[in-house]
């Protein structure tokens, strides 16, 4: 049985390089039998199709056409919701991004497939949503930004703060942090704490296990594809579906799962989009090779001096959200400048955002979050990670996106996938 498997995917994967020649322009400039008309819907296929795959079926102006995942569960329930026998079911991702008729690609797997999948439907002229990290690794990362810059498409990364609703605890849009920053009042550099006081949940429930029993693998699931570029483990239920966030194959806890979501409309406001922390601080346990655990502190500093500290303990009750030398802005979007409603309301809405993705797709104009500001704020996810996982405070070259003086970090920038996998 697993040699007929292996010979199915070899096969795939060969005729996936031939097929690149063919579908690597996207319909929208082919113009003729294959162009779509703007007023028209766009296609999607869905890879992953557990809870959050089968929760983006049905966002406007789309129609999901095709869907894939390793666990034929996942399938079935995925197929009653749709309710549609027309679309395509598929076990193995390469054949959905080969697909002519599909025109985005939503990536909704662990984060462990992410960078992979995303390069792959770049690399086949897909347009792409990618469910949140961006990419397990600051490498990946690097993969999928050359990828998109090599043929044009339209990506988004689904986290939503920077330009769609009240972020967390400040019940405010981030719109209206971003403009008191930039407004000065709060004076710079300045020194943002994300912790459960200023309404933020690191969700330390996703931790790992430590020596796990093996189990059997159910039948529904193929399991050497749900591991697919991560290193071999035995099968445990504990590492699969839901709970894989607590293991550093697959994930980073509750930093990997909620990193981007609380740090990508921090680096909007601080207008760091296109550079990195310089250093970054841990104090934590010492963890486990296998299982990820919790954290206490992990400061990030810029070159300027401005700072993002995450607080995992949680101590300091009444903290600031933003602090610098002139205020202090405090969740619930309260402040110690004396009228600073009446006083704000003077200043420039920041820039407008291009926020719909279906138009942005359409237009092809680059979507609010995409490929190079995701990148950024996954990379700060990542330098935490690696840390984190390191037990040490790390110095980061912004430019180059690697670790200073530090071999063990630069080898976590690019881990090794396991065969046939590569990026």
């Amino acid at each position: 049985m697993k040699k007929k498997n292996t010979s199915r995917r070899e096969f795939i994967k060969k005729s996936l390089v031939g097929a690149a020649a063919f579908s690597i322009v996207p319909r929208f400039v082919l113009g003729g039998q294959g162009y779509l008309a703007p007023s028209d819907h766009l296609t999607k296929g869905v890879i992953g199709v557990g809870g959050m795959g089968r929760g983006h079926f049905g966002y406007a102006g789309t129609k999901t056409v095709a869907i894939c995942d390793v666990d034929t569960r996942h399938l079935a329930l995925a197929m009653k919701q749709l309710g549609d026998s027309g679309v395509k079911q598929l076990a193995d991702f390469r054949e959905l991004i080969q697909l002519p008729e599909v025109d985005i690609v939503h990536i909704a797997t662990p984060p462990h497939w992410h960078g992979l999948m995303a390069a792959e439907a770049a690399r086949m002229g897909k347009d792409i949503w990618c469910e949140k990290p961006m990419t397990r690794t600051i490498g990946e990362g690097k993969k999928v930004v050359e990828a998109i810059k090599q043929r044009g498409n339209i990506f988004r990364l689904n986290t939503w703060f920077r330009f769609d609703a009240n972020f967390y605890g400040m019940n405010v849009p981030v719109k209206r942090i971003k403009k008191l920053v930039d407004s000065g009042m709060l004076g710079w550099p300045l020194k943002v704490t994300i912790s459960k006081h200023t309404g933020f949940d690191w969700k330390f429930f996703w931790v790992g296990r430590e020596n796990l029993p093996v189990q059997e693998v159910p039948k529904e699931l193929d399991y050497d594809m749900w591991l697919g570029p991560a290193p071999y483990k035995p099968y445990n239920e504990h590492r699969v579906h839901t709970t894989f966030r607590g293991y550093w194959d697959y994930d980073g806890g509750g930093l990997g799962d909620m990193g981007q979501h609380y740090i990508d409309p921090v680096q909007y406001f601080l207008n760091k989009d296109g550079e990195s922390p310089i250093t970054v601080e841990v104090d934590a346990p010492q963890q486990h090779s296998d299982a990820v655990g919790t954290w206490r502190r992990i400061t990030f500093t810029y070159a300027d001096g401005c700072q993002i500290v995450l607080d995992g303990e949680g101590k300091d009750v009444g903290m600031p959200y933003i602090e610098g030398p002139k205020g202090k802005l405090y969740r619930g979007f309260k402040s110690d400048i004396p009228d600073m409603e009446r006083k704000l309301a003077s200043f420039p809405d920041p820039e407008p955002q291009m926020t719909d993705f279906v138009e942005a797709v359409k237009t092809r104009q680059k979507f609010a979050l995409n490929e190079e500001n995701g990148f950024r704020s996954c990379t700060i996810v990542n330098m935490g990670l690696t840390a984190l996982r390191l037990g040490r405070s790390l110095k980061f070259d912004s430019g180059k996106q690697v670790f200073i003086d530090d071999e063990a970090a630069n080898r976590l920038l690019d881990q090794p996938m396991r065969g046939p996998w590569s990026l």
